[in-house]
């Protein structure tokens, strides 16, 4: 298994475990973040941004131009984000931590 602990808005700390390949937006809907995840990992939207802690970011591979296009339509980015969407699980990724940003909302939760 691989651990994830997202941190949300307010500073609280939730770890949640994947799989090898699975995606961190599943992993983050399933530990009940507020990532909407609209276009279902299709690169459509930016619902699913997410900062990665700064030790953790340059061990993810690096974004594709259209990723960086999504994220310059995102509320709240910092050098180190990336669309949860596009992070696939790995062993090397056992202990990921990343930020929910507060200016994120899930539009299927009222």
């Amino acid at each position: 298994m691989v651990r994830v602990v997202f941190v949300g808005a307010h500073g609280d700390r939730i770890e949640a475990e994947g799989r090898p390949g699975d995606v961190l937006l599943k992993i983050a809907q399933g530990a009940d973040m507020p990532l909407e995840g609209t276009c279902e990992g299709q690169m459509a939207c930016s619902t699913c941004h997410v900062v990665v802690a700064p030790d953790w970011f340059d061990k993810l591979p690096r974004a594709s131009e259209d990723e960086e296009d999504m994220l310059d339509l995102a509320a709240g980015v910092t050098r180190t984000s990336r669309l949860s969407c596009q992070i696939l699980l790995s062993d090397a990724l056992d202990g990921l931590e990343v930020r929910i940003p507060g200016e994120s909302r899930d539009m299927q939760r009222r």
